[in-house]
């Protein structure tokens, strides 16, 4: 079976933001309360998905979500007009205005967790949204997530869409942050690793104690179940406590994936060994491991320049690609590092550098911006949406961002309801340039 990698790059949204609301995420703790720069910030995903796009990789969209979140405030007990319930939100607590106006649904790969139908016992591919109930800015995203998924990929008979998770405890889920797919080709039975920071019904198990575990194995349990994945090409996996407390979020800060090739700090499991071998167990034969030694690139460099949250992509000539932030290249250590890997590695045969700093400083590298799906021709052709990246559609969207974002945002704009009016033409519109029909609350 003839299948394909897409990346869907959620575009950043207008109230992109350095509110610091993500504890653990070292660079949105450190950068809280600096000015953003929207404009900046969406054009810079932009170019990330038109390079992905020019190196052979089918790339795909996905719209912001409508923030300031108006039916989260009137929930809360904020009354009048919308422009009203922002004005008074942000005189009785801006510190709920700004979770409320968080800008995160940019970072793609936490949106759902994805399972093509290779890997699936009915044959069709299978979405469950992220709860992302770790944090409250986050959490109020999955409804909206799981709205965009159900219409971008419609058709029943191809694509499942099951419920998140629940929002107790013991089943958080951050998708597809702490999952990845290994394979032969794309189009074959895949292994899925799943990655989780604790097990949520054994307070005797590790587990991280400066920074909470935001993955469960209880929750990756259940994705996995819903999915209708075999067991025997299925592993578990759990993050090294000391890792997550030293920054490491999710496991997409430690390690990335693609196809036969997996790439990974030596520091990024509790038991690598297992790990190892589990993975080769299921794999069989041809699995590439790559494990950074902690002489080589120390953890605090791996999370600083954030090297293992590139895009590691199949190029149309069979090799593979990585696509770094430009931290990596500011980074002697890691730089250095990877030279040598391109030089000796049989896999990976280039690097490609590019500049997302304004996503970086909110603690969101290039695999943090993108959601992978593997389709089918078949499936390809039954997207909804014109929601495919070309040339057109990039131009469309450059052209959209100029028009619409502004190049500076503090918090205490936030508060300003000439932003909530801007936001709402520009997503109206984007709605018209991605042909997906009435999607926002406010548009009905």
């Amino acid at each position: 079976m003839t299948a394909h990698e897409l990346s869907f790059d959620g575009i950043v949204g207008p109230t992109h933001n350095y509110s610091g609301l993500s504890l653990g995420n070292l660079a949105s703790q450190k950068n809280v309360h600096a000015v953003s720069n929207p404009r900046a910030a969406a054009q810079q995903g932009l170019r990330k998905m038109k390079l992905l796009h020019d190196l052979g990789v089918r790339q795909g969209v996905l719209p912001p979500h409508h923030r300031p979140a108006i039916d989260i405030l009137r929930k809360l007990g904020f009354t009048g007009r919308d422009d009203q319930v922002v004005v008074k939100a942000q005189r009785a607590s801006p510190a709920l205005l700004t979770a409320c106006s968080s800008a995160s649904s940019m970072w793609a790969a936490n949106a759902a967790t994805v399972c093509p139908s290779p890997d699936s016992r009915d044959g069709t591919v299978h979405f469950t949204p992220a709860n992302l109930r770790s944090h409250f800015h986050r959490q109020i995203e999955a409804p909206m997530t799981a709205c965009v998924l159900r219409t971008i990929f419609d058709d029943p008979e191809r694509f499942v869409h099951h419920p998140p998770l629940p929002l107790a405890e013991p089943f958080g889920d951050e998708g597809a942050a702490n999952h990845t797919r290994l394979c032969q080709r794309y189009g074959d039975p895949g292994v899925q690793l799943f990655v989780y920071g604790k097990r949520a019904f054994d307070r005797d198990a590790p587990a991280p104690t400066r920074y909470r575990a935001r993955q469960t194995l209880e929750a990756s349990q259940a994705v996995s179940r819903l999915h209708e994945l075999d067991e025997g090409r299925t592993v578990f996996a759990q993050q090294e406590p000391s890792a997550i407390d030293a920054g490491v979020f999710h496991n997409d800060v430690i390690a990335v994936g693609n196809q036969n090739v997996f790439f990974f700090h030596a520091n990024a499991f509790l038991d690598p060994m297992r790990m190892k071998r589990e993975l080769q167990e299921a794999f069989g034969p041809g699995l590439h491991l790559i494990e950074v030694a902690s002489d080589d690139i120390p953890i605090e460099d791996a999370i600083s320049s954030y090297l293992f949250n590139s895009q590691l992509i199949t190029l149309p000539t069979g090799k593979m690609a990585l696509v770094v932030p430009e931290e990596c290249r500011e980074s002697t250590r890691v730089w250095s590092y990877l030279r040598r890997l391109v030089e000796e590695d049989l896999f990976i045969g280039r690097v490609e550098v590019v500049d997302v700093r304004q996503s970086m400083e909110n603690g969101g590298g290039p695999a943090c911006l993108r959601l992978r799906v593997v389709l089918t021709e078949e499936e390809i052709r039954h997207v909804s949406g014109s929601v495919m990246l070309d040339e057109d559609l990039f131009q469309r969207l450059e052209t959209w961002v100029d028009d619409h974002y502004r190049d500076h945002l503090t918090e205490a704009d936030l508060g300003d309801p000439h932003l909530l009016d801007e936001s709402r033409k520009a997503l109206d519109e984007l709605t018209q340039v991605l042909k997906l029909g009435s999607l926002y609350p406010f548009q009905r």
